[in-house]
């Protein structure tokens, strides 16, 4: 195009080259995003495996009462990420929660180490400080321009893929190096590097401070919860006409929503204008914002209050992947050479799990989905839901195989004489474990991916940083289930002067039968779940497809 001669053309290059370096976000800075969670994720995952070992055998704790402590240690730091959360959307913003997190939990890091190189630290030594840690999956998705600007629903689903690919490898790191590094260099240096690696989490997210996009916060995201609840409390009498108009509604300033859904219509009542005179100020605002709330606060309340059942129904599969102390005394009890000169140690057999789901996501992305809609000629892809459920039935499967496996090893040793010896070895490899823990990865790959998907994409947007973590606080609440499980078992099969399911003797224990509880409970639970995605029905994005399908 030809530029008139009237103008002047340094005018029109100016504000380009102005612009050019106040670019913030995009692909180059997700590296940095990604080494935080990848190093954190090292470092903290890197001191669970062997740590029942730790307590166990440093602390001399009961096999029982060291899971109940690892449970209570994993709860914390799972559930305190959604504190953080709400702090970040609410007030102070994803970027300065996450540097703030990270901080917190380097300082918890650097304590747990102390203990072990000196006796007054050791004060109890399950306590790691940190645990808020808010999930740098939103502010990652915030760097991509956010959910309205990105390409199509594949590219969000890939990332999120791809993002749970990266942490899962630094979860593979974890239980290989760091495990091995604390087999054979001792505890001072096997949790000192851990500490080491959250430093460079910390400083690797604060490198690339000056190109981050920095989303403000909605300050009236908490309290506007807790109107919504106030005011259609007080408008309780108020009849809903089933003529409703947009006018009968209040909307906040350039809102596009202008009428309330009719799924939890009860809270409607929170955003009718009863008297335009009485209840809004001559420029539309609410007068008394706890009897009256915008459109938008309502329906902000009711996604959040509709992901619930479906949230609850990942606390069982939770509770399944939490069980990850017990496999490693029975690895540590069974034959774990693969060659004649080495042997895996009994805390690295989670490395299986996380490849089979490594494996199945690349698997997935890049072969079965492009494979599959080139055969039936139009995309193919399994909804949030659909992944969800797969998983549910992977983790059943999971249980099953280690009730199974357990029952088996538990025989032999008996029949070799090794009942009143827990730590004695059994003529039994401990490859026969690999189905539990595929299953386990197949179940995680699936259902994990999927529910960090369904709440990203079912939230409103100015919940980002919620949905990201409700996954993270669905595996808290696990924890103290887990416990609650656990405790419970060991409590009630023990009377009787009886051995308990989970007795510190695991040849004398019956692990076999508590993991054929966990079994029956995961199956009741898909039927929950199979209840819950139907009550729910369609997704956002399916309602379209639906529509556009029926007209064709």
């Amino acid at each position: 195009m030809e530029i008139p001669s009237d103008v002047d053309e340094d005018m029109i290059k100016e504000p380009l080259l102005s612009t050019t370096p106040k670019a913030k976000g995009g692909f180059r800075t997700l590296p940095f995003i990604i080494a935080n969670e990848a190093f954190e994720r090292v470092a903290s995952i890197g001191l669970m495996p062997n740590m029942i070992l730790y307590l166990t055998r440093v602390y001399g704790m009961q096999i029982a009462t060291a899971a109940n402590v690892l449970f209570l240690w994993s709860a914390a730091s799972n559930f305190m990420p959604i504190l953080g959360a709400f702090l970040a959307d609410s007030y102070v913003g994803r970027y300065r929660m996450i540097g703030f997190g990270s901080i917190v939990s380097l300082l918890g890091m650097v304590l747990l180490w102390l203990t072990t190189i000196t006796s007054d630290a050791k004060i109890p030594c399950s306590q790691r400080g940190g645990g808020i840690r808010s999930s740098s999956l939103a502010f990652g998705a915030d760097q991509l321009d956010k959910r309205g600007n990105m390409r199509n629903k594949a590219m969000l689903e890939s990332f999120f893929s791809w993002y749970y690919v990266s942490v899962s490898a630094s979860a593979l790191i974890a239980v290989t190096l760091i495990v091995y590094i604390q087999d054979k260099m001792g505890w001072t240096v096997g949790f000192g590097i851990p500490a080491l690696l959250m430093f460079l989490s910390a400083l690797s997210f604060y490198l690339a401070s000056p190109f981050y996009v920095k989303s403000k916060a909605n300050s009236s995201l908490l309290t506007g919860f807790t109107q919504v609840v106030v005011a259609s409390y007080k408008n309780r009498h108020i009849q809903l006409s089933s003529q409703a108009t947009p006018k009968m509604f209040h909307h906040g300033k350039g809102s596009m929503l202008l009428m309330p859904s009719e799924k939890l219509r009860f809270l409607n009542k929170a955003c009718i204008i009863k008297n335009p005179l009485q209840d809004l100020t001559p420029d539309g605002r609410a007068l008394d914002p706890w009897s009256l709330c915008t459109v938008n606060e309502v329906e902000e309340l009711k996604s959040l209050i509709r992901v619930i059942p479906l949230w609850s129904t990942g606390i069982m599969i939770s509770v399944n992947l939490s069980q990850t102390s017990f496999p490693v005394l029975q690895a540590a009890s069974m034959d774990r050479h693969i060659t004649p000169y080495f042997e895996i140690p009994a805390g690295s057999f989670g490395v299986f799990m996380i490849i089979s789901l490594i494996l199945w996501i690349a698997l997935y992305d890049r072969i079965v989905l492009p494979l599959a809609s080139k055969i039936s000629g139009k995309p193919c892809r399994l909804n949030e839901k659909q992944r969800m459920g797969i998983g549910l039935l992977f983790s059943c499967l999971s249980m099953a195989a280690m009730a199974v496996v357990e029952s088996v090893r538990r025989e032999l040793a008996i029949e070799e004489g090794f009942s009143d010896e827990s730590q004695a070895l059994v003529n039994m490899s401990a490859m026969w474990l690999l189905p539990h823990l595929f299953f386990s990865g197949l179940a995680e790959a699936f259902n994990a991916v999927g529910q960090n998907e369904f709440y990203y994409s079912q939230l409103p947007k100015s919940m980002s940083s919620i949905a990201s973590t409700l996954f993270g606080v669905g595996m808290s609440v696990a924890s103290l289930v887990a416990s609650f499980i656990m405790s419970t078992v060991d409590n009630v099969t023990k009377k009787g002067g009886e051995e308990s399911w989970v007795s510190s003797n695991i040849n004398k224990a019956h692990y076999d039968y508590y993991y054929w509880l966990l079994t029956g409970l995961s199956s009741v639970n898909l039927m929950y779940f199979l209840a819950c995605s139907k009550a729910y029905g369609p997704c956002e994005g399916e309602r379209s497809r639906v529509l556009d399908e029926g007209d064709g």
